[in-house]
């Protein structure tokens, strides 16, 4: 008998609709992020994208514990000598609040190649809108 390995295109992709409304973010991450790799299902395969489209809405509710929330900063370098930039959570949550969640969940995916395909199926919303109702998506309850 031989392990089964999936090949590309060989799985059903479905959608699903998470409400981040009072969602801790690391937990919800976490379970973004194996949804995203297809880590749940039996066909998974490590260098296969087996995974399936995830909507997150309401992304500006999110909740952080502890004192994450006047703590937490966001760091990225420019490239340039003295080019590190700094942002602090209570300031990324004002501009863009989907990267808070954007980034908690990237920081969960392995970052190569087949990262960056798994991250495009990751759609995040701010509002309780969302442009993806043709396809249907399955709300979970996390």
């Amino acid at each position: 008998m031989k392990t089964f390995m999936a090949k590309k295109g060989q799985t059903e992709q479905k959608w699903y609709l998470i409400d981040a409304e009072g969602q801790v973010l690391g937990r919800m991450a976490t379970r973004i992020a194996d949804i995203l790799r297809g880590k749940g299902k039996a066909i998974f395969t490590p260098h296969v994208d087996t995974g399936d489209f995830v909507i997150v809405i309401n992304a500006e509710k999110v909740k952080l514990t502890g004192k994450k929330e006047e703590q937490k900063t966001y760091m990225r370098y420019t490239g340039y000598p003295g080019g590190l930039k700094a942002e602090p959570l209570k300031r990324m949550r004002e501009r863009h609040p989907e990267r808070i969640v954007e980034y908690a969940v990237a920081g969960m995916i392995p970052k190569s190649r087949l990262g960056k395909v798994v991250l495009k199926k990751l759609k995040i919303y701010t509002g309780p809108a969302h442009p993806h109702a043709a396809q249907k998506p399955v709300a979970i309850k996390l």
